[in-house]
């Protein structure tokens, strides 16, 4: 299984951090986030990883070519930006006809990723995908997903004011093949694949730190935890 990473955003909530430094490299006790993902996904035997970069690129690139995992990694630069789902199909070949993994690389996930796998591989026959979700003590901040007794998405809630719960997308996803297969077309990943699948996605649900770090409060708290 390969997977690619989404670490091409500007991070505009972590100025004045990321005025100089893409929000995929600012450090996390002292390591750059982009490693941590690397690093895990290779703990998990994830084979190859193709990481697209946009904003700061040449940052990205140095990174990547001071890296150990160099030979695992490539990179996709888009000048202009193609949206996640866009992204992804731009790819497709990348992920060599195989299950694969689409990956939001601005959180700070330390969950299981091999477990992760493992239950993807045991998702209900009718279910395409499977999604990592977490709890959030901030529920109207997040995207909240509402499962059914199986653990299958079958109903979501955007940063509303008063959600059903605080189960929320951690925007980490193993695809199915037939899913790739099927998206030609589409922009973002959110609106345009997720909200179509309800009834299809399934879930495994972290109890490792999990946060996106997008505002200085949530960066913060992701170099406090032990």
């Amino acid at each position: 299984m390969n997977a690619i990473l989404l670490a091409a955003g500007f991070g505009t909530r972590l100025r004045p951090m990321t005025n100089t430094i893409p929000k995929c490299l600012v450090p996390i006790k002292g390591k750059p986030l982009l490693q941590i993902w690397l690093e895990r996904l290779t703990a998990a035997e994830i084979g190859s990883f193709l990481i697209n970069t946009h904003y700061l690129p040449e940052q990205v690139e140095q990174f990547i070519s001071a890296s150990p995992l160099k030979n695992k990694a490539k990179l996709f630069h888009e000048p202009v930006l193609l949206g996640t789902a866009g992204t992804l199909i731009a790819n497709k070949r990348f992920l060599q006809e195989e299950d694969g993994m689409l990956i939001h690389a601005d959180n700070y996930c330390l969950a299981d990723l091999q477990a992760f796998i493992k239950a993807h591989k045991s998702r209900p026959e009718e279910c395409l995908m499977t999604m990592l979700t977490f709890r959030t003590d901030t529920p109207s901040s997040c995207g909240i997903v509402e499962l059914n007794e199986q653990g299958v998405v079958i109903g979501f809630h955007e940063k509303v004011s008063n959600p059903p719960g605080n189960l929320a997308n951690g925007a980490v996803y193993i695809l199915s093949t037939d899913l790739i297969a099927s998206l030609e077309k589409e922009t973002d990943f959110s609106t345009e694949v997720l909200t179509k699948l309800v009834g299809k996605i399934y879930t495994y649900t972290t109890d490792m730190p999990f946060l996106d770090i997008g505002t200085p409060e949530a960066y913060k708290k992701a170099n406090s935890l032990n």
